[in-house]
């Protein structure tokens, strides 16, 4: 086509019709004009195109994520709670000679109640690599966008809550390494000895019953309680109430 223009354009300059050829060449610069328009278009709907693939990607992988991080909090919300109901019976027994457990009894809910650490570890693998990638601006929805990114502070928040919690966790634990208590005993009756550690069960134990009686380890258990309870109610709640609606959001964005 160009050479047909070029042609015509030669032959009006030949007749020296400067009028016609003005306009000729006009037409002629705006048929590249529109040519470099369409390409740039085209090419603009192939990176746009080829971004919202991208995107697509990083939603599917990011609602996998938090599809396992909810199962493993779901998880951890169930032992916490464990650990505060533990903590309950072990408060209910003391000052009440009545309903005092059996060693084995006490020795299972002090196992039960106070072996296992509460922390939550999020399958964050694919969103840490979009933040320090800067990958994070291929997510097109803003308030998605800014979920993701509130989603890591929160989980700094909780990480201190579960800390405050273990380190209460860690004072009852202490009382147990006293010389007055006996590990060894709550281990054998619980059946740790025998099932974690391949430690065949002592003949005759010391009593840990007396720690119902213990001040300190009321007071210990007491605080317990309340960080427990806490990091359930303030933080692990409403934890949970964000990843859903992150999920919610993730799911609208696939496909859409």
């Amino acid at each position: 086509m160009f050479k047909f223009f070029r042609r015509i354009r030669q032959k009006l300059f030949a007749e020296k019709k400067f009028s016609n050829y003005l306009l000729y060449a006009i037409g002629e610069i705006f048929l590249v004009v529109i040519g470099i328009l369409i390409a740039l278009a085209i090419n603009n709907s192939n990176q746009q195109r080829l971004l919202r693939q991208k995107e697509q990607t990083y939603l599917a992988g990011l609602k996998n994520e938090f599809e396992i991080s909810k199962v493993k909090l779901q998880e951890l919300i169930r032992v916490n709670r464990q650990n505060f109901e533990g903590a309950k019976h072990i408060v209910e027994y003391m000052g009440d000679e009545a309903s005092a457990p059996t060693e084995k009894a006490f020795s299972e809910l002090l196992y039960n109640t106070f072996a296992m650490d509460v922390a939550f570890n999020p399958n964050n693998s694919l969103l840490n690599e979009m933040i320090s990638s800067g990958s994070l601006k291929d997510i097109l929805n803003d308030s998605l966008r800014i979920m993701l990114t509130n989603w890591v502070s929160t989980l700094e928040d909780v990480a201190k809550q579960e800390n405050e919690l273990g380190m209460q966790r860690e004072k009852v634990n202490e009382l147990l390494v006293d010389e007055a208590y006996s590990i060894r005993t709550a281990f054998d009756l619980a059946g740790v000895s025998e099932d974690y550690l391949g430690l065949e069960p002592q003949k005759h134990h010391a009593s840990n019953l007396e720690l119902l009686d213990s001040n300190a380890f009321s007071n210990n258990v007491l605080i317990f309680m309340l960080t427990s309870k806490a990091t359930e109610t303030n933080h692990y709640i409403p934890l949970m109430q964000e990843l859903d609606a992150i999920l919610i959001k993730l799911k609208e964005e696939i496909g859409g």
